[in-house]
Formats: C-alpha cells, structure tokens, sequence
C-alpha cells in the first residue's frame, strides 16, 4: 500500500499521473472558493472558530466526489 502512494506522489510531482491538471486544478479550487465564502461570514459570528471550519470543510468535502466524478488519471 505504502508503495503505491509513494509511486503515485512521483508520478504527480513529475507531472505525469494527471491528464488534465488545469481542470483538476479548476475544479479545486472552485470547491476551495466556495468553502471560503462558506467560512468567512460563520468566522465573523460569535461561534468558536472550530464551528465555523468544520462546516466549511463538510461543504468542501461534501461538494468534491461531484466536481471530480469524471477525473481521469493516466
């Protein structure tokens, strides 16, 4: 298992594992984005900062396996 990973982060660093990085890097950060807006007004409300990152990683996370249902790897 441990193998696979690490064969897996060589391909990424080389630039070889993704076939389309911008769309992946696209879809990321727009996942990354929204989270963000989630995240800033919770942040401003008197709610204790763990409350407001947890809902917005769930957002994130939540909204990632439908922005990257069609990834393709090499």
């Amino acid at each position: 298992m441990f193998d696979l990973g690490w064969f897996s982060a060589k391909l990424f660093l080389k630039g070889k594992l993704l076939r389309d990085p911008a769309n992946f890097a696209l879809k990321t950060s727009l996942a990354s984005g929204i989270a963000l807006f989630v995240l800033i007004p919770l942040a401003l409300t008197k709610l204790p900062l763990c409350i407001p990152i947890t809902i917005s990683s769930l957002v994130a996370g939540s909204m990632m396996p439908f922005l990257l249902k069609d990834f393709k790897i090499k």
